[in-house]
């Protein structure tokens, strides 16, 4: 049971202490930071598109697991910062449960409690991940999770990051190893060191924004892509501005696709949206995790799915290329759901077509 603790605008705690406190948490972010390597970017082979590079950015190998490590890290930097967060300030969270997870164990690094408000629906592993690292899991029926977790913030005296609202804003675009930098790092002495396009999904909208803001800081010539499940918001509002809302998404795929266009999303940073049924992520997500002998999460999926996508289009227009897409998180977190073929059963998707498609670029099946 948590108890209430006291705001951070209330605090006992001196300024000169307080300031100190918070130095002394960057420090600490920052020595995580650089016990950390940057992640791989690993090349697909394409059998059947000769002449096209299809390149992974696999951020499944840090330390918490996924792409929202760096989210995670630079949220808390933003809020310390902003003099958001204290020595006794409790962070509570609403989440999918990978940015929770990351969430836990940047909160466990600096001594704060942490609460993880996602639906119930959210697969036991990642629950099991949040409590591993010392978070506390606060499950909610399908409803307002980012309105609850604002009010159990203000209930226990907390701070809510809002990663919906600050993704795009706290991380720094024009460098600082940021994603979209380390990327075009890495592509330096590739054949092609500008790709033709940047893939990526759409869960806060923070990824797209800053590797948007980072092409055209640049100058760079690379369009980016934006991945969405059938259910969401996002590629409804991009192609209707008007459209704010749907009145669910009920994707089996977590962490990307939202029922409410997130203050992050900045669809005049993205060039093109591509909509991935559910089959078709799990069937790209299975195909990935064959070629690569480790499973990858439903997101990965959609984002492949959508490379499939772009790489049909340009072998009509016979047309070489390259892309760049992002492998999200690891699959062990979705093997009650995604890899158990009951499950698929259960939900009633047919992913024989998809994998028809994508055996036809990638020439072997699953």
């Amino acid at each position: 049971m948590l108890t209430a603790a006291t705001p951070a605008s209330a605090a006992t705690t001196s300024e000169p202490c307080r300031r100190a406190w918070v130095a002394q948490a960057i420090a600490r972010l920052e020595a995580e930071s650089a016990r950390s390597a940057d992640t791989h970017l690993l090349r697909l082979e394409l059998p059947k598109a000769p002449g096209i590079a299809l390149y992974l950015k696999d951020e499944s190998s840090h330390p918490t697991g996924s792409l929202k490590h760096r989210l995670a890290r630079s949220l808390f930097l933003y809020a310390l910062c902003n003099g958001w967060i204290g020595p006794d300030t409790p962070i509570v969270e609403s989440s999918s449960g990978s940015t929770a997870i990351s969430e836990a164990y940047f909160a466990r690094l600096l001594g704060l409690s942490f609460v993880a408000v996602m639906p119930r629906s959210t697969s036991r592993e990642k629950i099991a991940a949040i409590a591993f690292h010392g978070g506390r899991p606060h499950l909610v029926d399908h409803g307002d999770v980012s309105g609850e977790a604002r009010r159990l913030a203000a209930e226990i005296g907390g701070h809510f990051m809002d990663q919906f609202t600050y993704a795009e804003r706290a991380t720094d675009w024009r460098g600082n190893n940021n994603i979209a930098e380390t990327m075009f790092a890495q592509l330096a002495l590739e054949d092609r060191p500008v790709p033709d396009w940047v893939v990526c999904g759409a869960g806060t909208g923070g990824t797209s924004a800053t590797i948007g803001r980072y092409l055209r800081y640049r100058k760079l010539s690379t369009s980016l892509c934006v991945a969405d499940p059938e259910s969401s918001v996002f590629h409804r509002h991009y192609a209707e501005r008007s459209v704010t809302r749907v009145e669910r998404c009920d994707s089996v795929i977590e962490g990307i696709g939202r029922t409410t266009v997130e203050p992050s999303f900045v669809p005049e940073l993205v060039d093109r949206m591509i909509v991935a049924p559910d089959a078709a992520s799990v069937a790209a997500a299975r195909l990935v995790s064959d070629i690569l002998g480790r499973p990858c999460g439903g997101s990965t999926g959609t984002n492949v799915w959508a490379c499939l996508t772009l790489i049909e289009e340009m072998q009509a227009a016979g047309r070489d290329g390259a892309i760049v897409t992002l492998l999200c998180d690891s699959g062990e977190r979705y093997r009650s759901t995604l890899f158990d073929d009951a499950w698929i059963a259960g939900r009633g998707l047919d992913l024989a077509p998809a994998q028809a498609r994508l055996a036809a670029v990638f020439g072997r099946d699953v």
